[in-house]
């Protein structure tokens, strides 16, 4: 893609059309993001450890009452969570699409001497396995599936779950995922960062489709040196609250909690975000 391309795009891509292309599985993006999520300057991809510290407590405290779990982490990331958890008492494991993450969550696991495991994969092919007590999927990334996808992993998760187990999901307000879509288009530059490491030029626009509640979010990253010009984009499914209810239910769960935050109360920093705690229901 060239300038010329870029001039010549779309005027308003549909959503998934062109949101489903940010390599989080690439190798070089993967390593990229994997500095991005150990950033203690910012939040953007993970939280900072003090602020996971409070979550992972109210977890073990007040979901799993103190009591040796077994945990699958849906999107576990670089392992922040779950190695937390292990250290608590907990048998964890976790499925993640970057290899970079993966990579350091089991260097982590063997450094602390834990029985964590880790595997890279795609959540919508995975298989989750069975036997757990809790299921996370937490900081929006329910958000980032198509419906019928989400739906499916709503499913696996139920399967995966012990008769009683609880699934914790973290997912954006729908006020949050228009707003993301109506945010103006925006520009900066960089000598190295998360879509490259060389110098370059990325410009991003935001979409916002009020009938189907997504909000489509496009990159086009140019190098400064050759002029290539690279696109990326990602797709956020909004909910209204109740429809998240009626999809929980619909996939078997029951005894459905809402909280602000991940510590059960209002975060500062977090409203754009809550938590739904569910459990498996059994016929």
């Amino acid at each position: 893609m060239d300038w010329l391309d870029l001039i010549e795009r779309s005027a308003r891509p549909l959503p998934w059309a062109e949101g489903e292309k940010i390599p989080w599985n690439e190798p070089g993006f993967s390593e990229r993001m994997l500095k991005e999520h150990l950033s203690q300057a910012h939040d953007a991809a993970s939280r900072k450890a003090e602020q996971i510290d409070r979550q992972v407590q109210w977890m073990h405290a007040e979901v799993l009452k103190g009591q040796p779990a077994a945990i699958l982490d849906l999107g576990c990331g670089p392992g922040l969570y779950l190695e937390r958890l292990a250290r608590l008492g907990h048998t964890c494991t976790g499925i993640d699409f970057s290899p970079a993450s993966i990579a350091y969550a089991r260097r982590q696991a063997a450094e602390n001497h834990s029985a964590s495991q880790y595997r890279q994969d795609d959540l919508r092919s995975a298989d989750f396995g069975s036997g757990y007590d809790l299921a996370l999927l937490i900081y929006g990334e329910f958000n980032t599936f198509r419906p019928a996808e989400a739906q499916d992993i709503l499913k696996k998760a139920h399967a995966a779950l012990r008769p009683g187990g609880s699934l914790l999901l973290e997912v954006h307000t729908l006020a949050a995922v228009e707003m993301l879509g109506s945010e103006a288009a925006s520009w900066y530059t960089s000598r190295s960062g998360l879509f490259s490491v060389r110098p370059h030029l990325c410009l991003q626009e935001n979409f916002w489709y009020a009938q189907s509640l997504t909000a489509v979010t496009r990159f086009f990253v140019a190098d400064l040196e050759s002029g290539a010009v690279t696109p990326y984009g990602q797709t956020l499914q909004g909910y209204a609250d109740d429809a998240y209810q009626s999809l929980l239910e619909e996939c078997g769960y029951e005894d459905i909690r809402f909280y602000p935050s991940l510590t059960g109360k209002p975060d500062p920093g977090q409203e754009l975000l809550f938590v739904i705690e569910s459990k498996r229901r059994d016929a």
